[in-house]
């Protein structure tokens, strides 16, 4: 601690958290099978000449600072290393300014983005980026991991909304990325390098955001299906439809019987997956009878349309219910992993083979309309056995998608969980090309180390 003590002198004494029950409240975030160590110390910044002090003296120091939001994040991004300075943006959180005119609103990072939506809302605006943990997570960690969502196979991901940002970068310069005007393309797209650098590269103290107009209600369509190969067929015959749902959900059935035992919606045994569909255009109705079609003729046992709001806001919620249901029937581990639509039917077999190889339960679901899946593992933690059964089943369902064409990770990020499969990923150039950026705007390697690179 003598070591920090010229950065604690520095700022004023509300910033410093140096309480060791405190500290621990900070050590890593909602990822499993990912290392964290004790930090130095917490620092909760409330303005960017704060954040900007305490990355010079981390600079001259030598010392690591890991960024954290609200650390809702599931690959380990934020977790400290030992002896590190957490960085917490929480206590940066005021919404800037709403430009309806020019459709745009500038949020610090600590925003929850559930408080971003509602904003916008309420100005007759929307933001369409709603990650799973919408109503916790916050704005600056979604664009440092580039984060998705329900809405991503209509309205694209965070970074589809981001024109520009005010970043602190390592040494304590402050910069400001993008504009706010509509097109632009002066310079390099410094605003495109620092979403989903998950804290490597500086740390994100404003975001500009670009809002859309408010969408026409939601038609629903929910259908059920005997299994999940079925309902894998459906999602090529709607892949190849004219309509592109603002919605379009998977659940298999163990995931569906883990949310019936926390909110019944009267699935009986015989449903082996659902697809849950919305359409928002302004020709939802006829969208949602062909997306019913696109169902009936992949041999769905039901199919079920609606357009009462109340009950499209209560599927959504049911969707958001996948986790925290799956994670009542044991320990967890949450794979994240995007393949070509035209994949996802086999990513799905994968799923199953590996399931049974393993004798494992794994819970499937995901955002079939992108090939966004979230294979689940349950297992026994208590022994060896039960986590090197769970950890080999996860490298395998995460071997499969790359070998089908995609990604390790959709919308999670690579954190300290899968920077062993990044590199697996990237080609020989690509992976210099990453330290190269890393090197020059992060000699010290100061932010996030360990994170986010190609492991060597």
């Amino acid at each position: 601690m003598s070591d920090l003590a010229a950065l604690i002198d520095r700022l004023p004494p509300e910033v410093v958290v140096t309480d060791p029950d405190l500290i621990a409240s900070f050590v890593r975030d909602e990822s499993h099978f990912t290392p964290a160590g004790a930090p130095a110390l917490v620092l909760i910044p409330r303005t960017t000449e704060e954040v900007a002090t305490a990355l010079a003296v981390a600079h001259e120091l030598g010392v690591a600072v890991v960024t954290r939001g609200a650390g809702s994040g599931l690959s380990g991004g934020a977790n400290a290393t030992e002896g590190c300075i957490v960085l917490s943006t929480r206590r940066l959180s005021r919404i800037v300014e709403v430009d309806t005119t020019e459709r745009l609103l500038v949020a610090q990072p600590g925003v929850v983005t559930a408080d971003v939506r509602a904003e916008a809302e309420r100005h007759g605006l929307f933001y369409p980026p709603d990650p799973g943990s919408v109503a916790t997570c916050t704005i600056g960690g979604n664009v440092a991991t580039n984060a998705g969502g329900m809405c991503c196979v209509k309205y694209g991901v965070t970074g589809d909304y981001v024109l520009g940002l005010e970043v602190v970068l390592a040494d304590g310069r402050t910069m400001r990325t993008g504009r706010r005007t509509v097109k632009g393309v002066a310079g390099y797209d410094l605003t495109r390098l620092f979403v989903g650098s998950e804290g490597t590269l500086g740390v994100i103290t404003e975001v500009t955001l670009r809002l859309l107009p408010t969408p026409s209600e939601a038609h629903s369509v929910l259908a059920t299906f005997g299994d999940v190969a079925g309902a894998g067929r459906a999602v090529q015959a709607i892949t190849q439809t004219r309509v592109t749902p603002s919605v379009f959900e998977i659940l298999d059935r163990t995931t569906l019987r883990a949310i019936e035992s926390m909110t019944p919606l009267g699935f009986d045994g015989s449903v082996g997956a659902v697809l849950l569909l919305q359409s928002d255009s302004s020709t939802a109705k006829e969208d949602a009878e062909a997306l019913a079609d696109a169902c009936e003729s992949a041999d769905a046992l039901d199919v079920v349309q609606s357009d009462n709001p109340d009950e499209a806001r209560t599927l959504l919620e049911a969707r958001r219910l996948a986790l925290p249901s799956l994670e009542r029937l044991g320990d967890w581990l949450l794979d994240d992993v995007c393949v070509p639509r035209s994949q996802v039917v086999a990513l799905i077999e994968h799923v199953e083979t590996i399931a049974s190889d393993e004798g494992l339960t794994i819970g499937l679901f995901g955002h079939a309309g992108d090939g966004n899946m979230h294979p689940t593992v349950i297992y026994d933690g208590s022994t060896p056995e039960g986590r090197d059964t769970a950890l080999r089943a996860f490298d395998r369902i995460t071997a499969s998608a790359l070998e089908l064409g995609g990604t390790v990770t959709g919308e999670h990020g690579v954190g300290r969980l899968k920077t062993q499969w990044l590199r697996r990923e990237l080609d020989a150039v690509a992976t210099e090309v990453h330290g190269a950026i890393k090197r020059a705007l992060d000699p010290t390697s100061t932010l996030n180390p360990g994170v986010a690179l190609p492991a060597e």
